[in-house]
């Protein structure tokens, strides 16, 4: 009994697919069809009978009776040509959607055509093609997905080039006339090929006259199906692997989708926007690619939410800050925009801001007091934020407060200076009343702060007014000016004093005798004296004051009556 070989181990996995319509002839076989590492027992006349290359081997074989055909590189591998020997053995077997443009490529490569014989496999795919699997959008889906693993074959029979055509004309029909629910199917449709097939569809579409929303939808819905990872179960340790070769093709695919996107800026929303960036930042794509991701998001910020601003600036398992520079330049370009379209406008961008400035200034400070809290957020990066947002786009400041009281209260170890500097792009005048209330009461602000607050209440009692509404963008202005003359005004006087204690100080070194003192104490007293009311309008409290020196003696304050101090500092 002869021992089993690998030889026969292999030709025994082909006899059990082929023994059932093999081995029922009575006829032996004659030929053995490598197709890799498949082996098929076949006969040679029923193969040449339909295929012409086979013949042309046969008769141009140097070998008096060929016994072996290799057979590897015909397309569809050991599967489809398993097809095509029952087609030409007459056995029945089912073409589909799947499996007709690799056995079109493989009727093509055997030679298998009508000229050599009538009703062979080519005119049996064809027939298929036109009359099922291209008469819907579908069926043109599956066999363009089909044939990306038979090019060039494929692009050369032009099966390629007629599943695009039919896909985008049935799609564009669909985009306008939806027949099925949901109405974006044919999107999910889309979603299952390559990067390239979609490119050259959507390109397709558009020559047709596609619109750019409906080219956008198929977009979406590509991008999430084939980047969902990159929203879902992340964390920073992912990071450790960027450079691995699944990171590297996700990078190339979305830079590949990136590139697609139709040129109108808002076809897209800026949620999806901001999360592709995100994804686009994790897999370190290139400059070009967050550029084009950045300035799309900067032409809608006004459509932002504070979610949106989030996913940007947060790890994938939100436990860290992951980027806020793309914020940032992303807040600059806004602003320069709405600066640009001011000046056109032929407005003065620094007195009044537009309503979509205001909503974006609104939702800034809402994101501050969203990542206040992050210890790794810098004093320099937090103020580099706000202070984006021009002044004129906050009508009241209290969200900007609020941030930066979160700021100081997640930093308590911050000293008087960097106190005062995480409140240098706050104005205390602008806040409301029931805020500068709080701001008066508030430890953790720095005493200047406070002292504005006190201050400015102080004064509006003083004025005979008693509102608890913000004053109007014309009042804020003017209350700015008279601050910046008080500063003025007060840096003048602070340099007069500093020159008289130089000059007292160089007097006491040059006369020593108690002569010499006493006219020095009488020229000191002299000069105080001389100096006392210009120093009695020197203002305790250096920003932010309102300037007293132009209200009436007897128009507004009752000077019958002892001043009232409603507040004190304990």
């Amino acid at each position: 009994m002869a021992m089993p070989t690998p030889l026969n181990n292999r030709l025994s996995m082909a006899m059990e697919r082929t023994g059932q319509w093999v081995f029922s002839q009575e006829i032996p076989t004659d030929v053995v069809v490598a197709v890799g590492e498949a082996n098929f027992s076949l006969h040679k006349f029923m193969l040449v009978a339909k295929s012409n290359f086979i013949r042309k081997l046969i008769l141009e074989s140097e070998e008096a009776d060929l016994t072996r055909i290799n057979l590897s590189e015909i397309p569809g591998g050991p599967e489809i040509f398993e097809k095509a020997a029952k087609f030409c053995y007459g056995v029945n077997f089912e073409i589909t959607v799947h499996n007709v443009a690799a056995l079109r490529c493989a009727a093509e490569y055997l030679e298998m055509t009508d000229k050599y014989c009538d009703n062979n496999l080519v005119g049996r795919t064809e027939d298929f093609l036109s009359q099922v699997a291209l008469s819907s959008l579908s069926g043109a889906v599956v066999v363009l997905k089909s044939c990306e693993d038979l090019l060039p074959l494929a692009q050369d029979l032009q099966i390629v080039q007629r599943c695009i055509d039919v896909t985008a004309v049935k799609a564009c029909y669909e985009a306008n006339f939806p027949c099925r629910s949901p109405p974006n199917w044919w999107t999910e449709e889309l979603s299952i090929l390559d990067i390239e097939m979609l490119a050259r569809i959507l390109t397709a579409m558009k020559n047709r006259g596609a619109k750019a929303l409906t080219l956008s939808s198929a977009i979406i819905t590509y991008t999430e199906r084939s980047l969902r990872d990159l929203v879902r179960d992340h964390s920073g340790k992912l990071l450790d692997s960027i450079d691995s070769q699944l990171r590297i093709q996700q990078r190339d695919l979305l830079q590949s989708i990136v590139s697609l996107m139709p040129s109108e800026k808002a076809a897209f929303p800026i949620n999806f926007l901001c999360c592709l960036l995100r994804s686009a930042i994790f897999l370190r794509a290139s400059n070009s690619c967050k550029n084009e991701l950045e300035k799309r998001i900067t032409s809608i910020l006004e459509h932002v939410t504070v979610d949106d601003l989030l996913v940007l600036s947060f790890t994938y398992d939100g436990e860290g800050l992951f980027d806020l520079e793309s914020v940032r330049r992303i807040i600059s370009g806004f602003v320069e925009k709405e600066k640009s379209m001011a000046v056109f406008s032929g407005g003065d961008f620094r007195e009044a801001c537009s309503t979509v400035m205001h909503r974006v200034a609104k939702t800034v400070d809402a994101y501050l007091g969203e990542i206040a809290t992050y210890s790794e957020l810098s004093i320099s990066k937090f103020n580099g934020i706000a202070n984006l947002v021009p002044k004129g786009s906050r009508k009241v400041e209290d969200d900007l407060y609020r941030a930066i009281d979160i700021y100081l209260k997640a930093h308590p170890n911050l000293d008087e200076i960097e106190r005062e500097k995480v409140c240098s792009s706050m104005d205390p005048l602008k806040l409301s009343y029931e805020a500068r209330i709080h701001a008066s009461q508030n430890k953790r602000l720095p005493v200047q702060i406070v002292l504005h607050a006190l201050y400015y209440d102080q004064l509006k009692l003083r004025s005979g007014t008693d509102d608890r509404s913000t004053p109007d963008a014309a009042a804020t202005r003017n209350q700015l000016q008279a601050d910046v003359s008080l500063i003025k005004e007060n840096e003048a006087l602070r340099s007069e004093l500093m020159k008289m204690k130089l000059y007292i100080t160089d007097i006491k070194k040059n006369q020593g005798t108690s002569s010499s003192n006493n006219k020095v104490g009488q020229r000191k007293q002299t000069f105080f004296s001389s100096m006392s009311k210009t120093l009695g309008k020197l203002n305790p409290f250096k920003h932010g004051s309102k300037d007293t020196s132009n209200i009436e003696d007897n128009v507004g304050v009752d000077i019958t009556k002892p001043r009232r101090r409603r507040f004190s500092i304990s």
